[in-house]
């Protein structure tokens, strides 16, 4: 089955994009009678390897109970992990070694939007789908491509769902946006503004950072003198927590809202409390043992005695990618090719994860598993749920 390559002859048509037929290319590579062969590219030396190592080790404990079980349909799967460093460079060169080199028959879990921008045009060439990356930039899912595949909703339904319900029912009504000077930090700003202009409203002050700076106070004292009662965040987590606290420490407690980028256990724990209150978009509840569902709190209990340490909500994710992945080889049969794992992972509906996310499922024209965001607020160093299944104004 290795290296089979079909050019599909008719195009795919969306609302934003067309695939010519020559563009399409459905090639089977990293499946024998005994294997399946998984790539991703990830950091595990860089200045995001928390976030990978958490994603890495659920990946490596579902793949270990799977393979424990006999594999799919006879076949182990196997996960090729290469570390990139957070660096774009070095996700092309590790990209193109596990499509090339290791021949692997879908990537999961790549971390990044910059490194997976730089790979993804090479990758699907390649015919290798995309499947979860750890991004949730529009880009991950537009313009539709038959094997680009993105789980829960991006960053620019998560900012619109959240400005929504801090309007609708909190009653803010003089909306900043605070936002770091990227690409991440434009499509959060972009978004906020789209759910202001879907409700007749705009911008009472704007500000922008550099995702390294750490003095905020122009930009808080620009937005207090605007009378602000919400800040949307377009923030990650140093840059979250540092403007959040001075507003505290100047006597302002404005509420202020980000995305999943913030929601994030070095948030909600920040020694001393300076967090408390802080409000982010999420996908499902953080894992804690104490309070976990019953099959969150058995695979909780599975993560810390295998790694001897505590579930991150980015291990959380990995488990719910790495579980829909499986899935979708089960549904796609024992004559397992690229195109029919496409289509068994279209074939997923109302999937429901163990963390309390909203339901997940895909067709043949949608592969975003959900628009919906859970609102999650700090409360006594813990993210506690507020609000379910918030979906933006359109």
């Amino acid at each position: 089955m290795k290296g089979i390559s079909i050019v599909v002859g008719i195009a795919v048509l969306t609302a934003s994009t067309t695939i010519r037929a020559d563009e399409l290319v459905w090639k089977t590579q990293g499946v024998t009678k005994d294997e399946i062969v998984l790539g991703m590219h990830a950091d595990l030396s860089g200045v995001a390897a928390t976030f990978s190592v958490g994603v890495v080790n659920a990946f490596r404990m579902r793949i270990d109970e799977v393979n424990a079980a006999g594999g799919i349909n006879g076949r182990k799967l196997r996960l090729v992990v290469e570390d990139t460093g957070y660096q774009v460079p070095k996700a092309v060169q590790a990209a193109n070694k596990l499509i090339n080199r290791d021949g692997v028959f879908a990537m999961i879990g790549n971390l990044g939007t910059p490194q997976n921008n730089a790979v993804l045009p090479e990758q699907l060439k390649a015919g290798v789908p995309n499947i979860f990356p750890i991004s949730w930039a529009d880009s991950m899912s537009k313009p539709f491509h038959p094997q680009k595949f993105a789980i829960y909703a991006p960053y620019s339904d998560q900012i619109r769902a959240a400005v929504k319900y801090m309007v609708e029912a909190k009653g803010k009504k003089t909306v900043c946006a605070m936002y770091q000077d990227t690409d991440f930090g434009s499509e959060v700003f972009n978004g906020a503004k789209a759910q202001l202009d879907a409700m007749g409203m705009k911008f009472a002050e704007v500000t922008t950072h550099k995702p390294t700076d750490q003095d905020f106070t122009a930009q808080l004292t620009k937005l207090r003198a605007a009378n602000c009662d919400l800040i949307a965040m377009g923030t990650i987590v140093r840059d979250t927590v540092i403007p959040y606290s001075a507003a505290r420490k100047m006597g302002w407690d404005v509420d202020m809202i980000g995305t999943s980028a913030s929601y994030d256990l070095a948030i909600s724990g920040v020694q001393g409390g300076s967090t408390e209150g802080y409000y982010t978009a999420g996908f499902f509840d953080a894992p804690y043992a104490e309070n976990a569902r019953p099959a969150a709190s058995a695979w909780i209990a599975q993560y810390k005695s295998r790694y001897n340490t505590d579930p991150t909500i980015q291990a959380a994710i990995g488990q719910v990618i790495i579980d829909l992945t499986v899935k979708a080889i089960e549904n796609a049969g024992p004559d397992l090719t690229t195109k029919k794992f496409v289509e068994g992972m279209e074939k997923i509906q109302n999937y429901q994860d163990v963390f309390g996310g909203p339901p997940q499922g895909f067709s043949a024209t949608q592969h975003v598993s959900s628009h919906a965001s859970v609102i999650y607020r700090v409360e006594k160093g813990r993210w506690v749920r507020v609000a379910d299944g918030v979906v933006g104004s359109k």
